[in-house]
């Protein structure tokens, strides 16, 4: 039975500079609504993928937290199942650590994105309004607006003119995208922390030109009374860029600055070996590259995102963060901004990319998932079930890409919530499984197989191989309803109804976020040593 840890114990801890990782249990939107600075959400219904990848050390000091449902406890007993040997349940949840006069936080990424507000005061950021933008455009400015997003989020809204370049590119890619000093350069994202560190990184990296931040981003933008570009694909040209050297030196100097380590793949290997400390080794170049080839047991991890959201991939404080890239560009930039968010030993590896890599992209190992036998049907042979109107297709997939796209008739579910489904599932047509991957597919099989009475089986490839075969998806902004996507925290633009108060709200609320952090206490923004 994991042992329980008041509150003010965990205050306490979160402070002494020892490892801990802050496991929250409920799905991201129910996290979203409030929950502790430093917890990063671990649901159940992904527990066993999320927890290996967070947790490269299983042996860390863990403490689970929910918001008083008892799903902390759950969690707590599958990671000592799985090998935890110093694992807590937060007493209370979410709703104790207030009652005890601590502060909680809404939203997600909230240390990213409250670093993003501290970056903008201490750097003293510029930036300029969308009114003022607009009048660069008609007034003919020499200038470009990078984006600084992933291309799915370019693609669904962006500024007029803009180039994606994603931030953690920036800095490498620079020399190409700006040849004249006298370009002014306009970086963007949906709101404003990815717009910071963009602009920022530049300036910080010595580029001579102006460099401003779009204050409030596409949001900002469309509030202003301007209409955002939706469904282009302008990027920068995937090839290693002219003027590397330059960018080099830029990156080098500001991760020398900020105390990034450097290290070889000998030390890495040693690293390794030390049963004391929890190692991450993340890949910060485009996931287009790290498909072509990567360092085996390295994760790709897009250095803009990284920064932007750095708890989807780390979850120890006190751990210890291993970069690499090719160049030493992406990778030193992503490093000296790990190191002001503060909390990590953070090294880049020197000579990461030399010597045996391996292709494809990473996929977290399932024990429990590869245990369980299913039937799988390919999508041509669900086509004909469907035809004939003998199979119900359950769909796993986040709720807000099940709106996008999913096979006609699917339902939507959440993998450890699915007996909700119980009554839609009733009589005697055979239920298909589809979700993003197999093993999350073999898991829900063997939920369903709990209470429904059809036979279950999985859809080979999931919802990507039945589009890929050519057979159509339906797509519905309301299914499922904004209140039911309890596993995704939806962005303001992502709602259906109230979406330019939301907005606001939004903006508001990372503006906000500086000052919530500071009455915290816990985030040592530009002084952890």
């Amino acid at each position: 039975m994991p042992k329980q840890i008041e509150a003010a114990a965990l205050k306490g801890w979160i402070a002494d500079g020892q490892e801990l990782a802050i496991l929250d249990a409920r799905e991201e939107g129910e996290f979203g609504r409030s929950h502790l600075f430093w917890a990063v959400p671990c649901p159940l219904s992904k527990m066993e993928f999320r927890a290996r990848a967070l947790l490269p050390r299983i042996g860390t000091r863990i403490v689970c937290v929910d918001g008083g449902e008892g799903y902390a406890a759950r969690l707590a007993a599958y990671l000592e199942d799985i090998g935890g040997t110093d694992v807590s349940v937060l007493a209370g949840g979410t709703p104790a650590w207030i009652a005890a006069g601590y502060t909680a936080f809404s939203g997600v990424n909230v240390p990213s994105k409250a670093f993003g507000e501290w970056i903008e005061h201490h750097y003293e950021t510029p930036s300029v309004d969308p009114g003022e933008l607009k009048a660069m455009m008609d007034g003919g400015t020499d200038m470009v607006v990078l984006d600084s997003r992933p291309i799915d989020e370019f693609r669904r809204m962006t500024i007029p003119t803009a180039v994606n370049v994603p931030g953690g590119e920036l800095v490498y890619r620079i020399g190409e995208l700006v040849t004249r000093p006298d370009t002014t350069i306009v970086v963007n994202c949906a709101g404003r922390t990815r717009s910071i560190l963009g602009a920022e990184s530049l300036r910080s990296a010595g580029v001579p030109n102006r460099v401003v931040a779009l204050r409030n981003g596409t949001m900002g933008w469309e509030l202003a009374g301007f209409t955002c570009d939706r469904g282009r694909a302008d990027r920068y040209p995937e090839r290693t860029p002219t003027g590397v050297e330059t960018a080099f030196a830029r990156a080098d100097a500001f991760a020398r600055r900020h105390g990034v380590r450097f290290i070889t793949r000998a030390d890495f290997d040693r690293m390794r070996g030390e049963a004391d400390r929890t190692t991450y080794l993340l890949d910060v170049r485009d996931p287009s590259e790290f498909a072509a080839g990567h360092l085996i047991d390295s994760r790709s991890a897009p250095g803009g995102q990284l920064v932007q959201a750095t708890d989807q991939w780390v979850a120890v404080r006190g751990a210890r963060i291993v970069l690499v890239d090719d160049a030493g560009v992406r990778a030193r930039m992503t490093g000296g901004w790990l190191r002001q968010l503060g909390g990590w030993e953070v090294c880049v590896l020197t000579d990461g990319l030399e010597g045996r890599i391996e292709e494809g992209i990473w996929a977290p190992t399932c024990p429990e998932a590869d245990a369980v036998r299913v039937p799988r049907v390919t999508p041509p042979e669900l086509a004909v079930l469907a035809a004939e109107g003998s199979v119900q297709v359950v769909d796993l997939a986040r709720s807000i890409d099940f709106r996008d796209g999913h096979v006609p008739g699917a339902i939507w579910g959440i993998r450890t919530r699915l007996s909700q489904l119980a009554d839609r599932l009733a009589g005697d047509r055979q239920i298909v499984v589809a979700a993003p991957e197999e093993a999350q597919a073999r898991l829900a099989a063997a939920e369903l197989k709990g209470f429904a009475k059809a036979p279950v089986k999985i859809l080979a490839g999931g919802t990507r191989a039945w589009a890929a075969a050519g057979f159509p998806l339906a797509a519905d902004r309301r299914d499922p309803a904004d209140a039911d996507c309890v596993d995704f925290y939806l962005r303001p633009y992502d709602r259906n109804e109230g979406v330019e108060e939301a907005m606001h709200a939004y903006l508001s609320w990372e503006i906000d976020l500086v000052h919530e952090v500071k009455k915290d206490g816990d985030a040592p923004f530009g002084a952890w040593r």
